[in-house]
């Protein structure tokens, strides 16, 4: 619902979902969940309803996939502001400008229930639009119609709520190879996530990030964690390191006193060395865990290693945030649609390694890309899949999609020390609304179709494109 200026005054959200046969760990979360929690995303949402069904079927159980649920609340939004741009004849984008959080507004308690602790809303829009060449679109469409492609263009303002806090673990051990090993309730299974920590001991202890290993997955090792999802490892995980850090750090302090023979509380700790305050007289924190294993047995009193573990519970979630611009060209003959220019500008915060964060966002749009345009779960009337292998269900592959082009506006989070923000599932969340709304763009103005379901299949494409031009 809007006012006459073109201002938000609610939203209303009733969904179906499909768990399957059988109740899985995460199946209702992302409906029941995740799609109410993001769906107000960047914008001033005063009022809110939503209503799940979930129901079983005789289909397979619903597990967690990229985003699970985020991409949908957020693609809901986006779909409706651009509705709405039309049936009230204005700009879309301007009205996206006059709904967005501005951050006079920040901290900001959503309707939700969370409160946006940092961002900016309006310049990311704007730094999307100017990268993207907004302006030049209509010249790229005329180039598009004189090779007989519709071209469309589609942007997509997003918001998503990483995980929710936790019970995390964290521990830092010195062993007699030299290495440190670090062991995180955490699991990395291909994000980068050894790297990811190794850069933040490093920075924090000054150990080489050469010596560090990660450690994970082992039972006898594991206290407490609550595994990889929800984009909140960094922020989850990482935030346990500097606590561990810290511990080592104070561990340290003792331990290099007696080794320096000074008070405690005249060592300091900076750039990877214990010093005795206004003196020369220092030790490396690597040499300082080689000089302890050379001393033998220590005095009571004194903790017995550098190591360091703990348990506790992790940060509130934090908002990743970005503004995606997609263009498509569709061949009105076969109804094939391919990307062919894509940009985004994300708000992750503190970017620890921008290298691993732009590749998770360039395989989060990839993801968003094939489920906006071909992935599909087909059953048989007897309830029978028949898109149960690759050879049947549709992936995107690299010749599927263009370069990407990326760039950080960061606001970093207030609520974790590291400023981060999670950017697991923010190419996901972005890229279905991005990629739709580009194909709208296209069947409105060819055939006043407002409104298309993914996913725009070849063939539903076609038959979209050849049937009297009427609202969908």
């Amino acid at each position: 619902a809007f006012d006459q200026e073109g201002r938000i005054l609610a939203g209303r959200i009733i969904s179906q979902s499909n768990l399957g046969a059988y109740l899985s760990p995460v199946g209702p979360g992302p409906s029941t969940r995740n799609i109410p929690r993001n769906f107000p995303s960047v914008y001033r949402l005063p009022v809110i309803h939503a209503r799940t069904y979930a129901r079983f079927t005789n289909t397979t159980p619903i597990g967690a996939y990229r985003g699970a649920g985020r991409p949908e609340g957020v693609c809901f939004m986006e779909r409706l502001i651009d509705e709405a741009a039309r049936a009230m004849n204005i700009d879309r984008v301007e009205l996206r400008r006059r709904n967005l959080i501005v951050p006079a507004q920040i901290p900001y308690d959503a309707v939700s229930g969370l409160t946006y602790d940092s961002g900016d809303f309006p310049a990311v829009l704007d730094a999307a639009l100017e990268a993207a060449d907004w302006k030049g679109f209509e010249a790229r469409r005329r180039r598009s119609a004189g090779r007989g492609k519709l071209r469309g263009i589609g942007l997509a303002c997003y918001l998503e709520v990483t995980g929710p806090p936790a019970t995390e673990m964290s521990a830092l051990r010195f062993e007699d190879d030299g290495t440190v090993t670090m062991v995180s309730g955490s699991l990395n299974y291909g994000q980068g996530h050894a790297s990811t920590f190794a850069q933040i001991v490093s920075t924090h202890l000054g150990v080489p990030f050469a010596a560090l290993r990660l450690l994970q997955g082992d039972s006898d090792e594991l206290i407490a964690g609550a595994g990889t999802g929800g984009s909140r490892t960094t922020i989850s995980a990482g935030t346990l390191l500097i606590q561990a850090c810290d511990l080592v750090i104070e561990n340290g302090r003792q331990l290099a006193a007696h080794v320096l023979e000074a008070a405690a509380e005249d060592i300091v700790f900076a750039r990877g060395e214990f010093r005795i305050a206004g003196t020369d007289r220092a030790i490396a924190i690597m040499d300082l865990a080689t000089r302890l294993r050379d001393l033998g047995p220590l005095p009571g009193g004194l903790p017995p290693s550098l190591d360091a573990t703990l348990a506790a519970q992790t940060p509130p979630s934090a908002f990743p945030n970005g503004c995606h611009v997609a263009e498509v060209e569709i061949e009105p003959e076969t109804g094939a649609v391919a990307v062919v220019r894509y940009g985004v500008v994300d708000d992750f915060g503190t970017l620890i390694n921008p290298m691993l964060v732009e590749g998770q966002v360039h395989g989060g749009i990839v993801q968003g890309i094939g489920q906006a345009l071909m992935e599909e779960t087909v059953y048989d009337g007897t309830g029978q899949l028949v898109a149960g292998s690759f050879m049947d269900y549709a992936l995107p592959r690299a010749d599927c999609v263009p370069d990407f082009e990326f760039a950080s506006h960061p606001a970093p989070a207030t609520t974790n020390p590291l400023g981060a923000k999670g950017c697991g599932e923010a190419g996901t969340t972005g890229a279905l609304p991005a990629v739709m709304n580009a194909i709208v763009d296209v069947l409105a103005r060819e055939r006043a179709i407002t409104h298309f379901d993914m996913p725009a299949t070849p063939q539903r494409v076609w038959a979209a494109l050849h049937r009297p031009g009427v609202t969908s």
